[in-house]
């Protein structure tokens, strides 16, 4: 029985093979992060991050607080006051998606039904970020992330 040396060739092989497979993995990687990524938030971060304390303060004084639910194919939102009582805003602005990715992502209806704010939409177990954008009776944005979950 003939003895195998380990020579040259095989720790060259070795070595671009075990380089192959992490340059690989990096490549695919970076590509699944540019097609998920959704895009810029603002325009320009410097003179976002300057409002952004006046913004905090002003949203922090309406004193809402938001819930939201999923049941039977429809989303509800509910903005309360600090009393517990239920808001209805000048107008409404969300969109729902998953929290890893945008494919999912949609815009549902929001209509005030005396209490919450209603849509339809058919939304699969798991994670779900609303991302609202409301604007009080006086003009003041109120912008939130909302998580819920849905369970089946």
């Amino acid at each position: 029985m003939s003895e195998r040396k380990f020579t040259g060739k095989h720790a060259a092989a070795v070595f671009i093979g075990a380089f192959g497979v992490i340059i690989g993995v990096n490549i695919l990687l970076a590509v699944s992060a540019i097609k998920t990524f959704p895009g810029l938030e603002v325009k320009n971060s410097y003179v976002a991050s300057q409002e952004f304390n006046t913004r905090l303060h002003e949203q922090e004084a309406l004193g809402w607080s938001v819930r939201a639910d999923a049941a039977g194919g429809l989303v509800t939102l509910s903005i309360t006051d600090q009393a517990g009582q239920p808001v209805e805003v000048a107008d409404l602005k969300a969109v729902v998606g998953r929290a890893t990715h945008v494919k999912e992502d949609i815009e549902p209806v929001f209509t005030f039904d005396g209490t919450a704010y209603v849509a339809k939409a058919e939304l699969g177990d798991g994670n779900w970020n609303i991302r609202m954008v409301a604007r009080a009776e006086d003009g003041t944005e109120f912008t939130q992330r909302v998580v819920l979950h849905v369970k089946g």
